[in-house]
């Protein structure tokens, strides 16, 4: 029934160089498995398809001529894919060779319909939104008026995004994230694919829902990926909040006709608190002030350390200090982990292939510090990818 094991979509708007090392780590995880790769780019203007199509010839692109939606383009590539498991992933994402054990779960467990990660930040920290439950009512009054924040360990106020259950261990939870969600195709041909009446939030919730309706079961599986989290949309605009708000009231209208009303008003009671906030205090998430000096650690092999120092020169002018972990020296990663000393410094830049994406996924998510930030060096293209740039 279905040609191939895997299919990988990934929808693409104006973040090539993400893209691009987003294509780098999935190429890596699938080499010598079944898999294929497609593409939906909803007409960049920053010259995606034409640096990427050379690059990577083996993948599939779909071209838009406007902006459909998050939904809508990830359908295109949904309808004429052929995996029997097929993974939903952002381009703003590192995966490790995780790939494959994922797959062979869903061989093994013919209930699961779809499966999510543990995802990490720039900074190596765990992103709650891997693991969810549903936003009924109460939940979702609980997360707009802040009792979640209040109570951040409560079963009672803080159930949306389950901080009693252990991020490294395996759980069968409600709702998976979007920016990957590994999906059994037979189980999109039950419930559907994307409700196109998202246009850019809440259609994994959608999607997980019906999943569970469907008769299947969603799996919080603690595999690492990285994900940069919305590099390409402003955390807190007001852009960001309507859409976000938005997606709310077509999910609760769909799924909860009854408490609609109820709902509507309560959403416009948190849109017009949030509001005012924003108009005392400005509309942007407040950011992590820059060191006035930065001291830098690079993880590569001598051949690579000029130019990666160049590089990270020439985009972090704060640099002061550089120093070099030889990975010549063949180091266990695990050792490197005991003895770096993360307090020394104030960014790690890894280059690879001298370090495979699946030993950078273990250091960070072993050596989390929200005053380093980590860095990906490739100095094949001279680029140097870092949260928020």
């Amino acid at each position: 029934m279905y040609e191939t094991k895997l299919s990988v979509v990934i929808v693409n708007y104006n973040v090539k160089y993400l893209l691009e090392q987003c294509l780098r780590s999935v190429q890596a995880a699938t080499n010598g498995f079944d898999a294929e790769i497609w593409v939906v780019d909803n007409a960049s203007t920053d010259g995606s398809i034409e640096y990427l199509r050379p690059r990577f010839p083996d993948v599939r692109f779909i071209e838009n001529t406007d902006n459909p939606g998050f939904a809508r383009a990830n359908n295109q590539a949904l309808r004429i894919c052929r995996g029997e498991y097929v993974l939903l992933l952002n381009p703003d994402t590192i995966v490790g060779d995780s790939l494959r054990t994922l797959c062979y779960f869903m061989d093994g467990c013919s209930d699961a319909g779809a499966i999510g990660v543990k995802m990490i930040d720039g900074r190596g920290a765990f992103l709650p939104e891997s693991k969810r439950s549903f936003p009924s009512p109460w939940v979702a009054f609980c997360k707009l008026f802040g009792l979640s924040k209040l109570f951040p360990r409560s079963r009672r106020y803080a159930a949306y995004s389950l901080p009693y259950l252990s991020p490294d261990k395996q759980h069968e939870v409600e709702v998976l994230s979007g920016a990957f969600m590994l999906l059994r195709h037979e189980a999109l041909d039950r419930v559907g694919l994307f409700d196109e009446s998202f246009f850019m939030y809440g259609e994994d919730i959608d999607l997980s829902y019906r999943i569970v309706l469907g008769g299947y079961k969603n799996y919080y599986i603690p595999e690492r990926i990285l994900h940069y989290k919305g590099e390409s949309t402003a955390y807190a605009d007001k852009k960001y909040l309507n859409a976000f708000y938005d997606a709310m009231l077509i999910f609760y209208r769909k799924h909860y006709p009854q408490s609609g009303r109820w709902m509507s008003g309560l959403i416009g009671a948190s849109v017009g608190l949030r509001k005012g906030i924003a108009r005392l205090f400005g509309w942007k998430k407040p950011k992590t002030p820059k060191p006035k000096r930065r001291s830098v650690l690079i993880f590569c092999r001598a051949e690579a350390l000029k130019t990666a120092k160049d590089r990270v020169a020439e985009q972090l002018p704060e640099a002061v200090i550089f120093r070099q972990w030889d990975l010549d020296e063949r180091r266990a990663i695990d050792a490197l982990s005991r003895r770096v000393r993360m307090n020394e410094y104030t960014d790690m830049v890894f280059c690879y292939p001298d370090m495979t994406f699946d030993q950078m996924l273990l250091f960070m998510d072993r050596n989390t510090d929200k005053s380093c930030v980590y860095h990906m060096y490739y100095p094949d293209s001279g680029q140097l990818i870092s949260p928020g740039r």
